[in-house]
């Protein structure tokens, strides 16, 4: 009993602090939706819906400790069913096979792939003679049939492949078929053949004729401003990347520059925060404005206004949108007369964007930007504390960038590192160097340029703006190309990030000395971390690449193909090498036949259907893994693509096959489990 009293005594010691918490506990919720093997039946959803009511009854009814503890379980609860909800609410066809023909859709999107490809996202698709029950709503289309001119609206038709989104390359690893459920991809694919259209844009609904809008500022500003800085300010402003080259990309992504692409906290932040200071001295510049009108209100409604235009002409995706969020609560905060900047309205923002789209909890840039957020806020906040910062007004600035940037960069590198498997080693540096300038020209110039492109007049202001964005290039290119600008970092446990967040989460939002056991689960955490043990075997869910940890790093089985696959294998390991060096490691043997000795254990991969016909041993200390169905007799463990189909990638580790389909379970964006009969787990 006296220990329980200590907790409700502890709890009542945090009234005033508590609803910092509450997006933590509809985290959770959301989190075990996600972390299910199974798909819940209505009576779960039942049972916790009368679950909520029940704790929200306590937590209304009694004024102790415990009654907070209620409140969070209810949120718990709030959050599972939130995310269950939304997930049922996205339910789209997704494409159950290969297909090969041809395909019509009204283009909605377009960007650009991994292989530097123009890339198209359709809606009102025909697929074929495929009935409408079965037909995607919208498909993505890489297109490598040589140059076109699309804009949003078009119909377009041509002949390509289609095919379900992928699983994932390895089990435990990123699924994408869950990512492509709630974008409402119900397939993915490319063609080789040229694009014609069918239909103009006639029709466009506001949403087409927005992204439309969107096109035609970036061809303007490419326009003015030509080549990879023109494709980086059309990034920034419209959020259309396909000007963009994949060396370009590399080079902000090795310099931990990136962030400055994706229209997010940064962007926003900046460009309200420029309106707000503008309008606001311009308002309090005028002696009858500024003694009777609140000016500081009206600055930040014009704040809001201009958040809002940006949003619309910056492609409204997931981290615009939370961005937007955010800054419409700190904006929202100076309209009632409240802290714009404080826990409470991180807090706020974050619930918002978790309640709007529960799914986004998953992805690095949510993670990111509230963990940038959180840190700054909450080291900021006790920094107050201690007094105003020493130095004079010219070293102030810059020791607040200096200490904004460390903290930041510490409170994201463990998420970036997790997602990404790098670490930029001068990251502090480049952004040092950049930040500052996309702060006080690109943002307020591309804000300029609004301004003046009515008039004709925006190539004035780009021309400043593409001074900047050639700066910050420069920089990245420079930073980029040091020697050991970039680490690399294998993959952690799952539950790592969780246990990560959750320890600084109790330090950051804690009050009192208790705060100070959050370091126990950090430390934990990265100590986890430090030990994890890759797979010793992979296996494509295509049969078309097997690697096999040697100690020299991963051996890949092939130095072409499947590089997708490839490349996300060799970084979850932490290698920074590419495939064909990594296949420089698996030992001598025929083109079409691999073998590779493990563990007692002899790894047969066959590629072409030439070796699959004059292949027939199959021997128990085998296993065989093919990118053709075969059909043979014997023990061994046998992997062809039919067999694959049904358990996807898979892992060995410890004598042990873990396969993809296992480790997903049976969820509405996975495909039903089928009982493998010849599957041996012994193998």
């Amino acid at each position: 009993m006296r220990v329980l009293a200590r907790v409700d005594a502890a709890l009542l010691n945090q009234t005033g602090y508590l609803f910092q918490w509450s997006p933590i506990c509809l985290a959770v919720g959301i989190g075990l939706y996600f972390s299910l093997r199974f798909e819940p039946e209505w009576h779960v959803y039942a049972c916790l819906l009368l679950g909520v009511a029940v704790l929200v009854w306590i937590g209304r009814a009694r004024r102790t400790g415990w009654a907070a503890l209620a409140m969070g379980g209810a949120l718990i609860a709030a959050g599972f069913m939130l995310a269950g909800a939304r997930a049922h609410s996205v339910a789209e066809p997704v494409l159950s096979w290969r297909y090969y023909g041809p395909i019509e859709g009204r283009v909605v999107a377009m960007d650009r792939s991994a292989s530097d490809a123009l890339r198209v996202t359709l809606d009102r698709v025909r697929v074929g003679d495929v009935p409408v029950n079965r037909r995607p709503q919208r498909v993505r289309l890489s297109l490598h049939g040589g140059p076109a001119s699309l804009a949003p609206g078009q119909r377009i038709m041509t002949t390509g492949h289609l095919s379900p989104p992928q699983g994932p390359v390895e089990p435990g690893g990123f699924d994408f078929r869950r990512h492509a459920w709630f974008q409402g991809l119900g397939a993915v694919g490319y063609t080789r053949v040229p694009v014609m259209t069918i239909a103009p844009a006639t029709d466009a609904t506001e949403g087409v004729r927005i992204t439309a809008l969107r096109m035609a500022i970036s061809e303007r500003v490419r326009a003015i401003l030509p080549g990879e800085v023109g494709g980086f300010a059309a990034a920034v402003t419209t959020g259309d990347r396909s000007g963009m080259g994949q060396e370009t990309l590399n080079s902000l992504r090795a310099s931990n520059l990136a962030h400055l692409l994706a229209i997010s906290g940064l962007h926003m932040g900046l460009l309200t925060g420029f309106v707000f200071l503008v309008f606001r001295l311009c308002l309090s510049a005028i002696p009858e404005v500024a003694l009777r009108l609140p000016v500081r209100k009206m600055a930040a409604s014009f704040a809001l206004v201009a958040a809002v235009i940006y949003l619309m002409l910056s492609g409204g995706n997931v981290a615009t949108e939370r961005a937007f969020v955010m800054v419409s609560v700190m904006l929202g905060a100076i309209l009632i007369d409240r802290r714009a900047i404080s826990l409470r309205a991180v807090a706020v923002a974050a619930l918002i964007v978790l309640i709007l789209r529960p799914e986004s909890l998953l992805s690095p840039g949510f993670q990111m930007s509230f963990a940038a957020t959180t840190a700054l806020v909450a080291v900021f906040g006790q920094l107050r504390g201690y007094g105003p910062m020493p130095g004079s007004k010219w070293t102030k600035p810059v020791a607040g960038l200096l200490l904004s940037s460390a903290i930041a960069g510490l409170a994201t590198a463990p998420i970036g590192a997790a997602h990404f498997n790098t670490m930029s080693h001068y990251g502090l540096l480049a952004n040092m160097l950049s930040v500052p300038v996309m702060g006080t020209i690109v943002v307020p110039a591309a804000f300029v340029a609004a301004l003046l492109a009515p008039f004709g007049l925006e190539s004035v202001a780009l021309n400043v703006m593409g001074l900047g964005l050639k700066w910050i290039l420069t920089v990245s290119q420079h930073v980029s190309t040091l020697d050991g600008a970039q680490g690399y970092v294998v993959s952690p446990p799952h539950y790592v990030l969780p246990m990560i967040a959750l320890g600084a989460l109790w330090l950051a939002l804690w009050q009192g000395r208790a705060k100070w056991i959050g370091i126990i689960p950090v430390v934990t955490a990265f100590l986890t971390w430090e030990q994890a043990h890759r797979p010793e075997v992979l296996i494509a869910d295509s049969g078309g690449l097997v690697g096999v940890m040697s100690e020299n790093g991963r051996a890949l089985s092939k130095e072409k193909g499947s590089g997708f696959i490839a490349t996300v294998w060799l970084e979850n390991d932490g290698d920074g090498v590419d495939q064909m060096k990594a296949a420089s490691r698996w030992p001598d043997g025929a083109d079409m036949v691999k073998r590779y000795t493990w563990q007692g254990k002899e790894l047969i991969h066959i590629t072409g259907k030439r070796a699959a016909q004059g292949f027939d041993e199959c021997q128990g200390h085998q296993i065989v893994v093919s990118a053709v169905d075969l059909n043979l007799s014997g023990d061994c463990g046998l992997f062809d693509p039919n067999r694959l189909k049904e358990t996807g990638s898979l892992a060995i580790s410890n004598d042990r096959i873990t396969t993809s389909q296992e480790t997903i379970g049976q969820r509405l964006w996975s495909p039903a489990i089928t009982e493998n009969r010849n599957f041996k787990r012994d193998q």
